[in-house]
């Protein structure tokens, strides 16, 4: 391969890279799209970056001894580093369920995974479900119980009247009494906090759970350093994705793809021409 040749390959195999990485920026932007009306869902970003530099010459002198203020160096593509999670506050939708709730704050949901583990959501769409004793488990659609501030789940008797129940906007339940009263139960909906949210491992039907990366959940009401959520009842979180926005970004990818489609077939074609040369 003479150095034309491997000069052309090299152009081919960045754009190849280009092509990869826009590619996966617009399957988490399809995504985004797909997931607009998802309750609790968090749009997604692509993170780029570069990858390694080829060296045609470092930063030196020149033939009088000068130093040179800058070298040459030619990236050779990019690559995605990370799919990113943005966690910003989305839009309360009122709802007419009766245990419906929005987080308004930091906090996520704890959930109960067949297997035992704890998993962690935006997604407040609650209901009563009948449990293996006979009385009622408050679950998510799933079936999956959801539990209180010190991990077990939020379980009431199967004669309670269940209209009579309330919530503050700390989570903590409450039933009002015949005299019009709300007793509080001591029972709190469970709210976990991360340090870097971001770092947690997504799960699929909007569950997180726990990574190295994340770190330990910090269940508010415990930690006293924690700026508490608050917990609204009748309402659920909207989709943080903006549709014009998603548009947009769609496409300024697209305009990259095809400028790297472009650049291919650019390069094959000075490749054929060069080849003619010699023949």
């Amino acid at each position: 391969m003479t150095e034309m040749e491997r000069h052309y390959d090299e152009i081919a195999l960045d754009c190849c890279f280009g092509h990869e990485a826009q590619q996966t920026s617009l399957d988490i932007i399809s995504n985004n799209l797909s997931n607009i009306n998802t309750t609790g869902y968090k749009k997604e970003t692509a993170e780029f970056r570069s990858l390694l530099y080829q060296n045609i010459q470092k930063q030196t002198t020149d033939t009088n001894g000068q130093e040179k203020p800058i070298g040459a160096q030619v990236g050779l593509g990019v690559k995605v580093a990370a799919v990113g999670t943005t966690f910003k506050q989305g839009n309360f939708a009122t709802t007419d369920g009766a245990f419906d709730f929005a987080i308004n704050g930091k906090g996520f949901f704890m959930i109960e995974q067949p297997d035992g583990s704890i998993a962690y959501t935006r997604n407040g769409n609650f209901q009563l479900s009948v449990n293996t004793s006979g009385g009622l488990t408050l679950s998510t659609s799933d079936g999956y119980a959801v539990l209180d501030s010190t991990g077990n789940p939020i379980t009431f008797d199967a004669n309670v009247d269940t209209t009579k129940l309330t919530f503050d906007n700390y989570g903590n339940i409450k039933y009002v009494d015949a005299t019009g009263n709300a007793q509080n139960l001591g029972i709190a909906i469970g709210i976990a906090q991360y340090n870097n949210p971001a770092g947690l491992e997504k799960m699929g039907d909007s569950y997180f759970k726990e990574s190295v990366a994340s770190g330990t959940p910090r269940i508010e009401g415990q930690d006293a350093n924690l700026q508490r959520s608050v917990v609204k009842n009748g309402y659920l979180e909207s989709s943080s994705v903006q549709a014009v926005d998603e548009m947009v970004d769609m496409i300024v990818t697209q305009r990259a793809y095809e400028m790297n489609s472009k650049a291919i077939t650019a390069s094959d074609e000075m490749l054929q021409q060069a080849n003619n040369l010699r023949s």
